[in-house]
């Protein structure tokens, strides 16, 4: 159970990042919270749709905490097709060293989820399996936000976000716009992302194996779609980005 104090801290986090908070989804967060020892702050829950998700981190965290034995995950062959990116996982939560186990299932392929994780099909699979059987192990009603299609659709960019800088025809910018890398680097900083999952993102975006072979054009679109997204709701964009592996190198 979660302190009184960790609770309070949770709302007020809360309510900070979601402004339009209704006294029962307060309610609701504070029974979650409490009951599994979630926090807002440490990124354990998510505010989408007019309902509270559990995240990946937040279900891990859960079982760090609670001393889980073991988690074994496999593919399942059967329903597994890698030239059409259709992956299938089984994986089985063993809650102690005498637990038979709980499993859980999880797929994925280019219909069932985000365009913006196009190319990550097997990760997200083995990530919603992993995620049901933790709440199947640990009693958690709630779904999490990995298994479901919560960005089926890109954003719409907004007026503001759309403005980027105009660029002259020798290729630099006007007086008072940035370039685009400088416009990137700025979002960066602004938002306080890591430029290292910024980068693995901007690859996946762009379809490509290296920023380098990326358009200008796919670029632009990036940034705009990245400072939309930051501007609208950060936090499901940091549990975006830390769907990414670490490249270790900044943003080229």
């Amino acid at each position: 159970m979660a302190t009184t104090r960790g609770v309070q801290t949770s709302i007020r986090t809360a309510r900070r990042i979601w402004k339009n908070l209704s006294r029962e989804d307060l309610k609701r967060l504070r029974a979650i919270a409490a009951e599994h020892n979630f926090s807002v702050d440490a990124g354990d829950l998510i505010y989408l749709n007019g309902g509270w998700y559990a995240t990946h981190t937040g279900l891990i965290g859960l079982a760090r905490r609670n001393r889980c034995a073991g988690i074994h995950v496999r593919p399942v062959s059967n329903f597994c097709d890698p030239s059409i990116q259709r992956w299938a996982f089984e994986a089985t939560v063993y809650k102690n060293k005498t637990c038979r186990g709980f499993v859980g299932y999880g797929d994925a392929d280019p219909l069932n989820i985000s365009s913006l994780v196009h190319g990550a099909e097997m990760r997200v699979a083995e990530t919603r399996a992993v995620n049901r059987a933790l709440r199947k192990a640990y009693g958690i009603g709630i779904c999490s936000v990995e298994e479901i299609g919560a960005f089926a659709e890109r954003p719409q960019p907004s007026e503001e976000s759309k403005k980027l800088p105009p660029q002259n025809t020798n290729g630099s910018a006007h007086t008072g716009g940035a370039k685009v890398r400088d416009r990137l680097c700025q979002l960066i900083r602004q938002h306080e992302l890591d430029p290292n999952l910024v980068k693995a993102y901007a690859i996946d975006f762009c379809g490509v194996k290296s920023l380098r072979d990326a358009t200008r054009e796919q670029v632009e679109n990036f940034v705009t779609h990245l400072a939309d997204w930051a501007q609208k709701d950060r936090n499901a964009l940091l549990c975006q980005l830390n769907s990414y592996p670490n490249l270790r190198e900044g943003v080229a």
